[in-house]
């Protein structure tokens, strides 16, 4: 695997490095020695698949409160997804910075979304599946998030959502302070 830095400080594109013959592909997904040579999480404690029927569904943004704050990894093993990432980390110098990424069943990348950022996804095709995993357990009273068209970030999606959530689409406005 190959680990990409990107602009948010801590956030990684994890690049595969397949192995194909007659039979298919082979492609590791994690490896517990190189993502703690990175830096990375080791330990993982939760396994989640988002299964989207219909393209322009958004899910997030989404993020756990300290204590119970996690990092998570994020694939799209069917499909695709145009997903942000913003920097809520305030010791961070990209703190409350965002990144978009393109992530595809084609591309087989993978996000490293650290903890103390919120993630965001969008699907672009119908019947789009993700698959992420979690350096914590998720714990309901310590859910947070931000609404995808918050005016303090401006974030820019390619299409507005068609499906989205209530409690998504009714996260109050964000301040900083």
């Amino acid at each position: 695997m190959k680990f990409i830095k990107t602009h948010i400080n801590d956030v990684h594109i994890i690049e595969p490095e397949p192995h194909e013959d007659s039979r298919g592909m082979l492609r590791r997904h994690f490896c517990r020695r190189e993502f703690r040579d990175n830096g990375l999480m080791t330990d993982i404690k939760q396994c989640n698949v988002s299964e989207n029927n219909s393209k322009h569904t958004l899910r997030g943004f989404h993020y756990q409160l300290p204590p119970s704050g996690d990092s998570k990894v994020i694939t799209c093993f069917k499909g695709h997804i145009y997903d942000i990432v913003v920097d809520l980390r305030r010791s961070s110098s990209t703190y409350l910075e965002w990144q978009a990424f393109e992530v595809n069943s084609d591309n087989r990348l993978s996000i490293y979304v650290p903890s103390g950022c919120a993630n965001a996804f969008l699907t672009v095709v119908d019947d789009t599946w993700v698959f992420y995993y979690h350096s914590e357990y998720y714990v309901p009273n310590s859910e947070a998030g931000i609404r995808y068209n918050d005016p303090y970030f401006d974030f820019k999606w390619p299409v507005n959502p068609d499906v989205i959530s209530d409690k998504d689409l009714n996260i109050p406005d964000f301040s900083p302070g």
